[in-house]
């Protein structure tokens, strides 16, 4: 194992590291990124010029430096990105004592487990497709590594891949049986609070509108009655309801769990499922408004309405609600929530202060106010763009009588402050309008550009109203979703401009691929384990273990019988031939060995060197098998020999 190791081997190992590091080379930060390719290339063009090796000093400076680098970019060497970042460039490092087979060992190891570091990060099909290209190809490392002759390229490709496919039905299997763990198998605690794109938890200007130009998905809803029209879609996310002058928060996220709101359903009831990637906060999302005693067993309603899961979501999770589209929430008010509803920042935004106030004034009645500020939208030049200008400290007053150009999180602000400036209780609602159906799959994608910001009033006898300003200046936003809402001036972002109705097509095609991906595999957790083996009788942990249990011992019987079957030797065709063995066999009680190099003749006059008496029969047995194998002697049969050597006793 510490033999010389050959050029071309050498250089195949750095290309398959290459390829294994590629995904993690475009996330990790620039300088480990360069530095592994400077490792990669300096210890190609070393291997070709004869460089000498680096000395133990230099090693262990650079090791110190590498892992200084990685404390100082993330303030430690534990957790999914710090861990992964620290693992590549110690396999880079490596490279640099890499002279002997011994070390390709250590190499393809470490290589196998970078593999599985892929999955902290995706767990879709294209990166299990390129993993399975990665299995083959450090898997013909191990197999050129330990293959002593020459052996082609081609040749350990074909052997490594059907070694990766025959472990495939064993993966599965494992796959199915192992026990399952709550929580996400690839996540690590340290990472929880990975930033990640969606919506947050406060609401500037712009905040929204950076969300337009992501395609990711936030959800797929499935709905098991009639759907909705687009323009009552409305998924309810964080409710927001303190204003500091730019920007809007909830005053209580966390104690407002647990009081239940009073809700009058008057509508007639959607029952859909819902499936959301994982956003790593704990506001789950829903149609408005969802059913309090149809909530996932997770799953509480704040004071707000707004559903919020125990625990942050950290890994994609599907739910069932039921909805209702017409309701009265909240009907009767209370002195504290008219109050924080109704509570301004004194300083700001003098202008929409006044204009609310003269409402107040004039027309008197809450309703005519609303009226008022969506009249105010509809008949004056106001711009619904993707692009607004930055607005300064007084961003409404801006807005509303400079600017006039906004997205819907400026419009919802700015109502907002209108009405609370008028003596209209008013809160901001954050989350997602519309959704694209997939016809093949026959669900709704919901995508991050579906983003949205609308407002509540609170209306006597009438409870929280949603109110959406920018209906009012982009009714097409509505009704036809982004794509429709958007001035040909203005060209629509990246993912939406070049998107042909062949090319919508493949997309849909390949979501829904992806969705039953994410339904029998990825989401394949203790629930669904558990429905899918209690079709056949296993219904608790101890059944599984023994399953298991039973089907690697009689895979691992398998594979040693064939095994064993292999190390026996070729059972012998030519009857000439199994008889001479069985006349060599009788000459090894005596000693006598038929050496590989020694042909019959030669081993039978070793014979009758050493055994004289020998001579006769062994020269006799020799002449029929000669004849009988080489000459095609018809007057020498089979039978004959067989006799002569029968006869011999030893």
């Amino acid at each position: 194992m510490n033999e010389y190791l050959p050029l071309l081997t050498l250089w195949r190992l750095l290309g398959v590291l290459a390829l294994t590091m590629s995904p993690h080379l475009l996330r990790l930060p620039v300088w480990v990124s360069l530095l592994i390719t400077a490792l990669l290339s300096w210890r190609a063009l070393s291997a070709y010029h004869q460089w000498p090796m680096p000395r133990m000093p230099l090693k262990v400076v650079l090791t110190l430096l590498a892992g200084g680098g990685i404390v100082a970019q993330y303030g430690s060497v534990s957790g999914q990105q710090a861990g992964t970042a620290l693992l590549c460039l110690m396999a880079a490092l490596k490279l640099l004592e890499l002279k002997a087979r011994r070390d390709v060992m250590v190499m393809v190891f470490l290589m196998y487990f970078l593999l599985l570091t892929h999955f902290l990060v995706s767990q879709e099909i294209w990166t299990v497709a390129f993993l399975l290209i990665c299995a083959v190809a450090i898997t013909a490392i191990l197999i050129e590594c330990q293959h002593r002759g020459a052996l082609s390229p081609r040749l350990t490709l074909r052997k490594s891949g059907i070694m990766v496919a025959q472990a495939l039905p064993l993966m599965i299997v494992m796959f199915v049986l192992f026990p399952r763990i709550p929580g996400p198998l690839w996540g690590l605690p340290a990472d929880a609070g990975a930033a990640r794109s969606g919506l947050s938890d406060t609401m500037s200007p712009g905040d929204i509108s950076s969300l337009i130009e992501s395609d990711e998905i936030a959800f797929r809803v499935r709905f098991d009655t009639a759907p909705p029209a687009n323009s009552a879609m409305y998924w309810r996310g964080p409710v927001l309801d303190h204003f500091d002058g730019r920007t809007w928060e909830n005053a209580f996220p966390i104690t407002a769990a647990g009081y239940e709101p009073e809700i009058e359903r008057l509508g007639q009831r959607v029952v859909y499922e819902i499936t959301l990637e994982p956003h790593r906060m704990r506001w789950l999302f829903g149609l408005d408004l969802p059913r309090r005693d149809h909530l996932p067993g997770d799953a509480i309603m704040s004071r707000e309405a707004q559903l919020m899961a125990t625990k942050s979501v950290i890994e994609r999770r599907r739910y069932s609600l039921v909805s209702d589209t017409d309701y009265r929430l909240q009907p009767t008010a209370t002195e504290r929530m008219v109050r924080r509803n109704l509570a301004l920042p004194a300083k700001f935004n003098p202008q929409t202060l006044e204009l609310g106030r003269r409402w107040r004034q004039s027309l008197g009645n809450d309703a005519r106010i609303v009226d008022a500020a969506l009249r105010m939208f509809r008949e004056q030049p106001f711009v619904y763009t993707l692009r607004p200008p930055p607005l300064g400290r007084n961003s409404a007053d801006e807005f509303l009588f400079t600017t006039r150009r906004g997205f819907c999180e400026h419009y919802a602000s700015a109502f907002t402050l209108l009405m609370r400036a008028a003596d209209v209780p008013a809160r901001v609602v954050t989350g997602y309008q519309g959704g694209q159906l997939n016809e093949i799959g026959g669900y709704y994608v919901v995508r991050q550009s579906d983003a949205h910001a609308w407002s509540e009033v609170w209306l006597s006898g009438r409870g929280w109203v949603r109110v959406d300003p920018t209906a009012a200046v982009a009714p097409e936003r509505i009704e036809r979703g982004i794509e429709g809402s958007i001035s040909a001036g203005e060209g629509l972002p990246g993912y939406l401009s070049n998107r042909t109705r062949l090319r919508f097509y493949f997309e849909a095609r390949w979501d829904w691929i992806n969705a039953r991906w994410n339904a029998m595999v990825l989401a394949y957790g203790p629930e669904l384990q558990q429905q899918f083996l209690s079709r056949f009788g296993l219904d608790d942990l101890r059944s599984m273990i023994l399953a298991l249990t039973v089907i690697v011992t009689l895979a691992m019987a398998a594979v040693g019988l064939v095994l064993l079957r292999q190390s026996l030797p070729a059972p012998i065709r030519d009857p000439a031939l199994r008889e001479w063995r069985r006349f060599t066999r009788k000459l090894g009680k005596l000693g006598l060995v038929q050496r590989t190099d020694e042909g019959p003749r030669d081993f039978i006059n070793r014979v009758n060197e050493l055994h004289p008496d020998l001579s006769e029969r062994a020269n006799r047995i020799l002449m029929l098998y000669l004849n009988n194998r080489y000459l095609d002697n018809r007057d020498a049969t089979v039978a004959d020999l067989r006799q002569a050597v029968s006869a011999l006793r030893l």
